[in-house]
């Protein structure tokens, strides 16, 4: 009997010492949960503040604690960038030359644009945080939510709403609109001058253009940066594809030989192409990430396969054709 006495009694003993340690877990659950912020994105900056948004470049952690971002743009996040830039180049591009008529003085208004948009991403990149330096700091993208912190702004008894909109994203979503504002302010000082003094007012036209469409990509930019943020790859890749072919379309003499004679014998037609085939590269790189390079870098060989595809194909969908067929 004193044997299972004594049994009993460590039994007990232990049940005692298990339940303690699972109340003092479960203690410590509570209180984390009490000390936690209510919505996705609200944080205190010190532990005893209140809640609400955290500093730009910021993130909350797991406590709700606002912790400083340290972290540097991953490669997909530089290509997005890119991207966002070429987006407006190629919008300039594209209105130069379908509102100049004397295509001898377009390329003077061409590298005007360039230049602008060198300026404005060089300039953007120097006052991003650390000032003056090109290794910009960052803070990662999770989730989709990430980019539009204004619709989980959490309502305390559905009466008190606490606003904790802040920019999750840091720095992709203001160093774009940081470098459309000032892609603006370079086109009215630079594109004014050039067009007044070398193309004697003609390329006007495309600075009307540009302060429709660089406004119109601010807003773009503002309500759908985090849907253009993963899908940016996908839109590289069909635009490419599509744009090649009404560039192919457009050519005059519609057979095998004289579109490949005017491809490359033209300059304006080969820098076409050849801009055609940078882009789909830059849309299978950022699909892709080169995360393994032996079987992705092959890819990249696919680049002009849509413009010999046309090429190839073409006397079967020139309606001309289709009686030779």
């Amino acid at each position: 009997m004193d044997k299972v006495a004594l049994i009993i009694i460590i039994f007990c003993m232990c049940l005692m010492t298990v339940f303690q340690v699972t109340c003092d877990e479960l203690k410590e659950v509570v209180e984390t949960k009490l000390h936690l912020c209510p919505g996705l994105y609200c944080g205190r900056i010190v532990p005893e503040a209140q809640c609400g948004a955290c500093p730009r470049g910021y993130q909350p952690d797991d406590q709700s604690l606002c912790v400083r971002c340290t972290g540097h743009l991953m490669l997909y996040d530089q290509l997005y960038l890119g991207f966002m830039a070429l987006l407006s180049l190629v919008l300039h591009w594209f209105f130069i030359e379908f509102t100049t008529r004397r295509k001898k003085r377009v390329i003077i208004l061409h590298l005007c644009a360039l230049i602008e948009s060198v300026l404005a991403a060089v300039l953007t990149l120097v006052m991003s945080d650390p000032m003056g330096s090109l290794n910009i700091r960052s803070c990662s993208v999770r989730h989709l939510s990430d980019w539009y912190t204004l619709l989980y702004n959490p309502s305390i008894n559905y009466t008190t709403t606490l606003h904790c909109t802040q920019e999750m994203v840091y720095p992709l979503y203001s160093m774009v609109m940081i470098y459309y504002s000032l892609s603006l302010i370079f086109l009215l000082i630079t594109r004014t001058f050039v067009s007044y003094k070398f193309v004697e007012s003609r390329g006007t036209k495309s600075i009307y253009a540009a302060l429709y469409f660089l406004p119109i990509l601010i807003v773009v930019q503002a309500v759908f940066g985090g849907l253009l943020y993963y899908a940016f790859p996908y839109i590289i890749l069909v635009v490419s594809v599509v744009t090649s072919a009404i560039h192919l379309a457009s050519m005059k003499d519609q057979n095998i030989k004289d579109l490949i004679i005017d491809s490359f014998t033209s300059v304006r037609n080969l820098t076409i192409l050849v801009g055609h085939w940078i882009l789909h590269a830059y849309g299978i790189i950022s699909l892709t990430e080169l995360k393994n390079p032996s079987f992705e870098l092959p890819l990249l060989a696919l680049v002009p396969f849509p413009a010999l595809f046309y090429v190839l194909t073409v006397r079967c969908s020139n309606p001309d054709e289709l009686d030779h067929v």
